[in-house]
């Protein structure tokens, strides 16, 4: 049950969302379960949805526009977000089933034609942005995806997680991690794709052979991966790899980079190039930083 501070802090939290969304000329503001790679379960820096609403689920879309605010999710969560959300302004939106878009049509109903709506194209699936601007290019509604208001009100935002990566070897490691990215670069030859990149955190794990603890109860780190024809590019926070790990990768031809180079690799890629990449598992912003003249390939990572 939440108490007259939780109330009064969550009250604010969405004051200062509005102010912050008045000043950029912004009309509703969307915010997904979701970060830079996908993920269902998030570390503390990307539970913006949680943070703002209260509603502590692991799938939902938070919308706040001058004077409404809501939370779209599903039956699993209805109990709990009935719960969580009593005593806000803030309504629950029933969805038949996790992938339901629901929200994109209220949004489309509800906003008028030259209104703008605003979601960070970081955190945004591909396939979710794309079907959001054909719902509101349909309206005459403008959509801005540069936009993470989360940043300017949320003040003491839990900053990227640090702990180490480690390594998942054998027995429990059947393939090694050179014969995993030889049988990737198979694939990729098949689309004739000169370059691959993931974002999803348990592929990365996977095909690399490491683990982590960036996110609770899930062996995963934060990272971006990019994958040539004849060597890979893991762009992993500075620091959380051991020295002893990272010489391993190495002889594999696999090199680090920071995390955050990722977009800028990707403007990079030579004229010409050919990109594979899973629309379904890279984020709207991603997409965006390809550089201009390169083929992109959609298919299955």
């Amino acid at each position: 049950m939440s108490t007259p501070e939780f109330e009064q802090a969550r009250a604010g939290k969405l004051a200062q969302l509005r102010s912050a969304m008045a000043r950029a000329g912004i009309d509703a503001y969307v915010v997904p379960s979701s970060d830079p790679h996908l993920s269902e379960y998030l570390p503390g820096h990307w539970k913006g949805r949680e943070w703002l609403s209260g509603f502590t689920g692991s799938v939902g879309t938070f919308i706040a526009t001058k004077d409404f605010a809501g939370v779209w999710t599903d039956g699993r969560y209805w109990t709990q977000a009935e719960t969580e959300l009593a005593g806000s302004e803030i309504a629950l939106m029933k969805i038949p089933g996790a992938a339901s878009q629901m929200h994109v049509d209220w949004l489309a109903a509800n906003l008028a034609a030259g209104q703008t709506v605003a979601v960070d194209a970081r955190v945004l699936g591909l396939a979710g942005a794309r079907l959001l601007s054909d719902a509101l290019k349909a309206k005459n509604i403008q959509l801005r995806l540069d936009v993470d208001l989360l940043d300017e009100v949320w003040q003491d935002r839990p900053a990227l997680p640090g702990d180490a990566v480690f390594e998942h070897l054998p027995p429990y490691a059947t393939t090694a991690r050179a014969d995993k990215l030889a049988a990737t670069r198979a694939a990729m030859e098949q689309h004739g794709a000169g370059f691959h990149f993931i974002s999803t955190l348990d592929d990365i794990a996977y095909l690399f052979n490491l683990r982590g603890a960036d996110v609770s109860f899930n062996p995963v780190f934060l990272a971006h991966a990019l994958i040539g024809r004849g060597d890979a590019t893991l762009f992993v926070l500075e620091g959380k790899v051991p020295q002893d790990v990272r010489a391993r990768l190495e002889a594999d031809d696999v090199h680090l980079a920071p995390y955050a180079n990722a977009v800028h690799a990707l403007e990079s890629l030579p004229e010409g190039a050919t990109l594979l990449l899973d629309p379904r598992r890279v984020t709207s912003g991603m997409r965006a930083a390809v550089a201009q003249g390169v083929n992109v390939v959609e298919a299955i990572n």
